[in-house]
């Protein structure tokens, strides 16, 4: 479940966009200011950032900053939310390394399109990084580690090699021959049946995490983030 930091002093809105997230399937955790938003970031490591401009005690622009700055949060996305509606504030969002800018007022689908664009979008230009995270997985690719919620989980080589195959190809359905092909190197059709129990033996290493190996029925596997 990928979890979603609200980082907002307006109580009423906050809690309103953690019902409406956790709605669409999203853990979300709340921080009432600046400071306790950069400790739970720290703390949690989410998936997105939403990031109010007009916070008490720092300003989300020093917020966002400092996320950037922080090598272990600088990958995290954020989506600001202001009342400012002005061009430069827009353009300071954006200079700072905000990934995307919704002015206040604004309707609830427009924001929840918004953040799946933007989970979306970080996940495909995830898997192009040495390290990737897709959910609670990430993968260290030069080091070929693996560690789920942030505990370090044994692969076997040829597991290792499925796993990143998968998520390399986010979303798109792979056929059990073509996995064999990839991963095992086989030219031609083998036991498909060798694909099926690697795939098993993954879910069972990954425990609910596993659950983003979807299975394709009479065809093969696809890695799918909710």
């Amino acid at each position: 479940m990928q979890a979603i930091l609200i980082i907002e002093d307006e109580r009423d809105l906050a809690d309103l966009l953690a019902f409406n997230l956790e709605k669409e399937g999203y853990r979300t955790v709340i921080a009432p200011d600046g400071i306790d938003g950069l400790q739970a970031a720290a703390r949690i490591l989410p998936d997105l950032v939403l990031l109010d401009l007009m916070l008490p005690g720092m300003l989300g622009t020093e917020v966002c900053k400092r996320l950037k700055k922080s090598e272990q949060t600088s990958r995290i996305p954020v989506i600001m939310l202001t009342a400012k509606g002005e061009e430069i504030d827009k353009v300071v969002g954006f200079e700072v390394g905000a990934e995307d800018y919704v002015v206040k007022p604004f309707s609830t689908r427009e924001l929840l399109l918004r953040v799946k664009a933007v989970l979306r979008r970080t996940a495909m230009e995830a898997v192009e990084s040495p390290v990737i995270k897709v959910g609670a997985i990430t993968i260290d690719t030069e080091r070929h580690l693996v560690a789920v919620n942030g505990a370090e989980v044994s692969f076997t080589t040829t597991e290792f090699n499925l796993l990143h195959t998968l998520i390399k190809r986010l979303g798109r359905v792979q056929s059990r021959e073509v996995l064999l092909r990839d991963v095992w190197g086989y030219n031609f059709v083998e036991d498909t049946r060798t694909v099926d129990t690697h795939v098993t033996r993954l879910r069972t290493k990954m425990g609910e995490a596993g659950e983003m190996i979807k299975t394709v029925r009479g065809f093969g596997y696809k890695m799918e983030v909710k």
